[in-house]
């Protein structure tokens, strides 16, 4: 399996460009990982997250948390647009999370916050998430 975070995000990427709900209001190209306001919108972003490990267990099995943020952004649509995609994002999220290489014994939203950009043409969303993942090493 690769790193926890990046098996992670593949998988929130996958969830979510294949679904018609949320690429209706974000086109799939701009869902990608990042960590500086994007250059195309609107946008969906993950940033690089953290991994916390677990060890390893009587079957050579590894687990971690992993906890993400996704960055929405919207241009010209204020925070209501942001409202909007996070709502799709979070209805798409929630149910099992499937990993590459793993399992997610544990994944969900954990909080969701909506900031004001210093440029009021920009809307900005973020959704917190948190996943238990095992994997054999």
């Amino acid at each position: 399996m690769i790193e926890p975070t990046l098996a992670l995000q593949t998988a929130i990427r996958t969830a979510l460009v294949g679904n018609s709900a949320v690429t209706a209001l974000v086109p799939a190209d701009h869902i990608r990982a990042g960590s500086t306001r994007p250059d195309k919108l609107p946008c969906i972003m993950m940033s690089d997250g953290n991994t916390t490990l677990h060890g390893h267990d009587y079957t050579a099995q590894r687990t971690a948390w992993v906890y993400l943020d996704l960055h929405i952004w919207t241009l010209d649509a204020g925070q209501d647009a942001a409202k909007e995609i996070a709502g799709a994002v979070t209805a798409v999220l929630d149910k099992p999370m499937t990993i590459d290489g793993g399992d997610c014994d544990h994944f969900r939203v954990t909080a969701s916050r909506f900031l004001r950009d210093p440029d009021p043409a920009y809307g900005h969303g973020v959704l917190s998430v948190e996943a238990l993942i095992r994997w054999i090493v």
